[in-house]
């Protein structure tokens, strides 16, 4: 299915002990960057994160927000640095004897000196914590797909749109080229008739040559392979795969072939519908740089 490349999730659970938020957005990017944010105590969790978004998303600039928070105290562990301690409560005690402060205020004294004092998460089961966070990053994403599927089939509805106008101006150019070709042809026999008046030439080789020169302006090659490049948008927006990389390099040919029809075409009526096709062309090609 067709998929924006701009898209926003979110999801948010109690998984055992663990509260866990995860928020997923991306915009447009040429291929996958990923900027992960995790609480910094679970910060083990990043590559399994990091491989398991390269599994689901190819393209975009993805930023993923994950907040985990524990609910069981038993998780914090507070350490004391005790050589520094002991050189507070020797310095604190000094100071106690010397002014006559009690022991309730050198207790007070030496807590208010905050690093003496680690405060830490207890060891946790990687696997575990990973197992919690994936059950609800996995409907994050899942959110986030959903909307890049809406946006997608919008933009696929819009170019296969642009696609059918393109059709309608080569069907313009097909009926159109024959004449322009027989007009050149016959303005192309004129000069060469009038150049030669005085020669003996024959005419059959006169008209053959005329039909040579008649024949450069000639578009049919390039409207049936038009034709064959907007079949394929559909047959490529069937497929299960991402598609914007092939999408863009069809587009290219698409407007190579506008080009050609442009330079070839000795008429001022298919030049005026060359310009509406890369009109459209220009459109396809914005729209496709959203697609992943």
């Amino acid at each position: 299915m067709t998929k924006s490349m701009t898209g926003f999730g979110r999801a948010g659970e109690l998984v055992g002990n663990l509260n866990i938020t995860a928020e997923i957005k991306s915009v447009n990017a040429r291929y996958l960057e990923f900027y992960p944010k995790i609480t910094k105590a679970y910060s083990f969790i990043e590559e399994k994160l990091r491989s398991y978004v390269q599994e689901t998303i190819s393209r975009g600039k993805v930023e993923m927000t994950v907040i985990i928070d524990s609910l069981d105290e038993a998780d914090v562990i507070v350490e004391i640095n005790q050589s520094l301690a002991a050189g507070y409560y020797n310095a604190v005690t000094a100071l106690a004897e010397k002014f006559g402060l009690n022991a309730g205020d050198s207790v007070s004294m030496l807590t208010s000196h905050s690093d003496i004092f680690t405060v830490r998460k207890a060891p946790a089961d990687e696997e575990a914590v990973w197992a919690a966070v994936k059950t609800v990053v996995e409907k994050a994403v899942a959110n986030f797909i959903a909307m890049r599927e809406t946006e997608g089939a919008k933009l696929k509805e819009d170019i296969l749109s642009r696609g059918a106008k393109i059709i309608e101006h080569v069907c313009f150019v097909e009926e159109r080229s024959p004449q322009t070709v027989r007009e050149y042809n016959e303005k192309m026999l004129s000069r060469m008739r009038e150049l030669l008046q005085d020669a003996k030439v024959d005419e059959q080789r006169l008209l053959t040559e005329a039909a040579i020169f008649a024949d450069k302006v000639a578009v049919d090659e390039e409207t049936v392979r038009l034709r064959s490049h907007i079949a394929q948008l559909g047959e490529i927006f069937k497929s299960e795969e991402p598609v914007g990389r092939k999408l863009d390099f069809l587009v290219q040919e698409i407007n190579r072939e506008a080009n050609t029809i442009g330079s070839k075409a000795q008429d001022v009526e298919i030049a005026k519908r060359v310009i509406e096709i890369k009109a459209e062309v220009e459109k396809i090609r914005e729209q496709i740089q959203n697609i992943e």
